[in-house]
């Protein structure tokens, strides 16, 4: 080996070394930016006063993003300058960041519902009357025209999520060129043994991201949305309360920030590069050969490679997709990650408030532990599948037996999880439990009952107390409270007629915000938790080796085009629809909505945590059998399918030692002649 063809050599694994830490870390900024768009949700949605269906539609609008141009960047990408177009993706993702948070700043400052009560008496030392003050009020929307509301509405600031909606479309249109280019110029340049050894470091550099997002959310999410706007003393909420609103869209300009770095070193990287582990002499002198073409090389000759044309290379678009879709497995692995895409989607949009409505966890601390407990052992997860590979040398079979294994796991560990519940949070006039206080009857609709149906009470709107018998109240007024004193979140209540008749506390007072759950819903949240940190690491086992089932399943001029076509389909398919549906059949179990600023329904406030449960987890079980189901037939399919590869190699071998010819004279073979189904070979 000369000197120049050394450093040649060397240079060029370097350059694949800078080309795998740049990949890495935009995986990680996209990872940190898309995790902490999902720790926000609630937040936005509290923000805007929206259902969660629509809160859903806005998630899904990435998706939307990626399916415009995704079948485009990924075969017109190939043949162009693949880490350049990743570049200028990123730029486009770190513009989209900055469009989300751009609302805040023309919207007018956070105004939550509550009661006359105690909002006047923030700055006031004199006694509130709470359940006489509300005497002359009426709900917001029967005394508001058409043309006031209107206006209301405006200067409040409530179609602003349109930008919202806008920037995460900006964000998966950036994040489309990721995946498919980077990936396809990774295993180009690479020796196919250490593929899934960068697959795993990628994927495992990745899983950082969303920890540090969901850390960041949950940081966040308890500083007050206009924190330096207002005096703080006057919010008479905190980040427990479910009409809390933390500083949401500080998030997206730091994760913006981050993206837009990531951008910078793919500016840097050239066009392609020498096979790894290969002489610069060797490559040059079998540059004509398929087996050491890389996919670029192969679509077009050398010369024209400099000067594409559209035209050309639009030519074979279809034919190259009926030639990826004839392929069975292909097939097969599109329709089982559709499905648990659609799962999965399901499942980390709504994580935080689930934990937040079935177990009496703020979203504050929902997010912390997504973050420091299920994302490490995803991480963990990957890093054990690709070792798994590397160290047992597994084929496409082998890796398909850990990826159904795995799939199958997370599935069992999951319906497990339905069982783990805690009661409903018991508020008067809204929760069953209350069939327990007969003394006390309560109209479901209104609220009222003959102990407060004396202080004429605004039935819509929703501030929350919580009494010392342990029952929430929607309002003080609802209560019945009598008088009132303190300030601010220190505000008590006494006197509530309604806690009074209930009989089951003699002090008859409350505090602001909900009651806290049970003791026994403390253990059963930790149960539920260790369930599902043990599946999402059991889950994340199969996340390599299912990469290595689609990419070894596939003709390699195919492999840019296969990644986005399965990016387009289970982005549009499983990536748009399941935070609609999942929101709208989530909205179903609602037992309050709030009530807007300008009248109007809102966003819940309060859910049926048995309802919300079997709906949540029971789609998701749904979905995951179906995705097992799928996985088993594609396991059948490609054991089939070796074992055809495997006879035929044999019948080749097996026809070349028949036919040769030693010293002129035949060479006879009857040894597999029962096997091959032949009379002999001479």
């Amino acid at each position: 080996m000369s000197v120049e063809s050394k450093k040649t050599r060397e240079t060029c694994c370097s350059k694949l070394k800078f080309f795998l830490a740049s990949l890495a870390f935009v995986y990680f900024a996209k990872a940190f930016a898309g995790a902490y768009m999902k720790s926000s949700i609630t937040q936005i949605e509290r923000r805007f006063d929206i259902p969660s269906s629509l809160i859903g539609v806005i998630d899904g609008s990435f998706e939307m993003g990626n399916l415009l141009i995704i079948a485009f960047v990924s075969y017109f990408g190939a043949k162009l300058h693949r880490p350049r177009l990743i570049g200028i993706g990123c730029l486009i993702m770190a513009v989209g960041s900055f469009l989300v948070a751009l609302p805040h700043f023309f919207q007018g400052l956070y105004k939550y519902e509550t009661s006359v009560s105690h909002k006047a008496a923030v700055n006031s030392t004199e006694t509130i009357l709470p359940c006489l003050s509300n005497h002359s009020m009426t709900d917001a929307d029967d005394t508001l025209d058409a043309e006031t509301k209107l206006e209301c509405e405006k200067a409040a600031g409530s179609p602003m999520w349109i930008y919202v909606f806008l920037g995460n479309m900006l964000r998966g249109i950036g994040e489309t060129p990721v995946m498919p280019l980077g990936i396809s110029y990774l295993d180009d340049f690479s020796r196919e043994e250490n593929t899934p050894f960068y697959l795993a470091c990628i994927h495992t550099v990745g899983i950082l991201g969303p920890m540090f997002g969901f850390m960041l959310g949950s940081f966040l999410s308890k500083i007050y949305v206009d924190t330096g706007f207002v005096n703080l003393d006057t919010i008479t909420i905190t980040y427990k309360d479910s009409r809390w609103v933390g500083a949401w869209w500080l998030g997206f300009i730091v994760t913006g920030t981050v993206v837009l770095l990531s951008s910078i070193p793919f500016f840097f990287l050239p066009k392609s590069l020498p096979k790894q582990g290969q002489e610069q002499e060797e490559i040059q002198s079998k540059s004509t050969e398929l087996a050491t073409k890389t996919e670029q090389e192969q679509f077009l000759p050398e010369e024209t490679q400099e000067k594409v044309k559209f035209q050309e290379m639009a030519k074979d678009f279809i034919p190259s997709l009926k030639r990826l879709f004839r392929n069975r497995i292909y097939s097969l692995i599109i329709l089982a990650s559709l499905v648990i895409v659609n799962g999965f989607i399901g499942l980390i949009t709504f994580k935080p408030k689930y934990i937040e409505q079935v177990y009496g966890q703020s979203a504050t601390k929902a997010i912390f532990l997504i973050g420091i407990l299920n994302l490490p052992a995803v991480a963990l997860g990957f890093i054990t599948g690709g070792f798994l590979l590397k160290r047992f040398k597994l084929g496409i079979v082998g890796a398909a037996r850990v990826a159904i294994s795995a799939s199958l796991g997370s599935f069992c560990l999951l319906a497990v999880q339905i069982f783990v519940q805690c009661e409903n949070a018991e508020v008067a006039g809204l929760s069953m439990s209350y069939q327990r206080v007969p003394q006390v009857s309560y109209n479901p609709q209104t609220l009222l009952s003959q102990c407060n149906g004396h202080c004429f009470c605004s039935v819509k709107h929703w501030d929350p107390v919580c009494a010392y018998n342990g029952m929430t109240y929607a309002s003080p007024c609802l209560a019945g409270c009598q008088t009132s004193t303190g300030m601010g979140k220190e505000m008590v209540f006494h006197n509530c007629t309604c806690i009074n008749e209930a009989g089951l506390a003699a002090n008859a007072s409350a505090v602001l915000g909900q009651c806290p759950r049970k003791d026994d819903c403390d253990i059963k949240f930790k149960i539920y938790m260790a369930l599902s940190v043990i599946g999402s690491y059991i889950s994340a086992c199969g996340g390599t080796p299912g990469y290595i089932v689609l990419l070894r399943s596939i003709q390699p001029d195919l492999k840019s085009l296969a990644l986005g076509m399965q990016t387009l389909i289970v982005r549009t398919l499983g990536g748009i629809p399941p935070p609609i549906y999942f929101g709208a059949l989530i909205d179903r179990t609602c037992l309050k909505w709030g009530t807007k600023h300008c009248g109007g329904r809102g966003a819940c406030r309060l859910y049926n945590a048995n309802a919300f449960r079997l709906t949540y987890l029971g789609m998701i079980t749904g979905l995951y059998f179906l995705a097992n189901t799928v996985w088993g037939y594609l396991y059948y399919s490609i054991v089939k399918r070796q074992k055809k590869i495997a006879l035929k190699n044999q019948s080749k071998e097996n026809g070349q030692e028949s036919n040769a010819v030693t010293n002129g004279h035949a060479n006879i073979n009857i040894a597999d002649i029962d096997d091959m189904g032949t009379e002999c070979t001479i």
